[in-house]
């Protein structure tokens, strides 16, 4: 599989190259650049897959690279997999992300409208915090996920994942709701949903999570 990815990339860089010499890149180049981007996220999928860089690959049922739509001008960005995420092998299926689920449906999407992965694509030990070489080893894939999909915004779920594009010794209380930009993406740090869980009774968080969904919803033109 991972062959016959590199022949259909090869194969659709030179179609583009030649359209492009010829003066015609206007014809089917957008439907070629769709089907390249297509296979060059999956041909990364697949290699997270397969990936043992870090020792989080050895404990690891499933490999987590992410889900949703390739075109999204919306991404979610977590910390890492949990128990549920690595035994499925998708990102956020547990209470975590049944409640991500919700908060993307009252933005008026379906979770097949965003893209959703988290920094670290194993899970790890008794989900702790990544640390900094297990971060560093997985940064290519995420950012490679990043230049293909091109979103307009990145919702930042939590620290470890606002570090990643924004590192601060600020806490999130005071992180979040403010847009940074990273290169010309626009971000969005806000609290994970695991946090909110953990203060279930406490509707003065679920209210400043959404107030930050809105400012991302007017940053896209949503309303």
């Amino acid at each position: 599989m991972a062959e016959k990815n590199r022949r259909l990339l090869h194969g659709l860089e030179q179609e583009l190259r030649f359209l492009s010499e010829i003066g015609a890149e206007f014809i089917f180049a957008s439907e070629a650049k769709d089907e390249l981007r297509r296979n060059i996220l999956q041909a990364l999928e697949e290699k997270i897959l397969r990936c043992t860089l870090c020792p989080l690959s050895q404990g690891r049922t499933r490999a987590v690279p992410g889900e949703g739509d390739y075109y999204a001008p919306r991404m979610f960005v977590g910390e890492g997999p949990g128990a549920d995420e690595d035994i499925q092998g998708r990102p956020f299926v547990g209470k975590a992300g049944q409640l991500l689920t919700r908060i993307i449906a009252a933005m008026n999407y379906r979770r097949q409208d965003v893209y959703i992965t988290n920094v670290v694509k194993c899970r790890p030990p008794q989900n702790r915090t990544p640390v900094r070489e297990e971060i560093e080893k997985c940064r290519p894939y995420l950012l490679a996920q990043i230049e293909s999909i091109a979103p307009r915004v990145i919702v930042c779920l939590g620290k470890v994942a606002t570090d990643f594009f924004h590192p601060s010794g600020t806490g999130m209380s005071s992180l979040r709701g403010n847009f940074v930009e990273y290169g010309k993406i626009l971000v969005m740090p806000t609290f994970h949903p695991s946090y909110l869980i953990r203060n279930e009774g406490n509707k003065e968080i679920k209210k400043l999570v959404w107030q930050d969904m809105q400012k991302v919803m007017d940053a896209l033109g949503r309303k």
